[in-house]
């Protein structure tokens, strides 16, 4: 496999944190796949705010790029919006904020939360 970076979503971080046996963790198949992991400040935002272990948890994201969301990612965002909500498929607006990440980083959406995510039509989901 070609090294690729990924945006990984906070699901993927939050399964990892969960779950006793690491090595079952996509977070963890990912990484010996050999992606190179990004992620949003959204990703970043709502993982923290609920953790229970913060000084770990900043450790691991010393480790990975987090990008911020800027004004081409917003525009992207309003787009996604829009066209969701013509079509009636509106979903929560911190996924649509993801996924206007990982559309203007032009890298794919690595995520356990794939229904929601499915229904954005320039996005690339990594199949895990």
């Amino acid at each position: 496999m070609e090294y690729q970076r990924i945006l990984v979503d906070t699901s993927i971080f939050i399964d990892y944190f969960r779950k006793k046996n690491k090595q079952n963790t996509q977070l963890y198949i990912l990484r010996k796949k050999g992606y190179e992991f990004v992620t949003s400040s959204i990703c970043y935002f709502e993982y923290m705010s609920g953790s229970k272990n913060e000084a770990f948890d900043l450790v691991l994201f010393n480790n990975i790029e987090v990008v911020n969301f800027d004004k081409e990612q917003a525009h992207i965002a309003s787009q996604i919006f829009r066209d969701l909500k013509r079509r009636n498929k509106i979903i929560e607006f911190r996924d649509i904020l993801i996924s206007a990440s990982a559309i203007a980083l032009d890298i794919p959406l690595a995520t356990l939360n794939k229904r929601h995510f499915e229904r954005i039509e320039d996005l690339t989901l990594l199949e895990i």
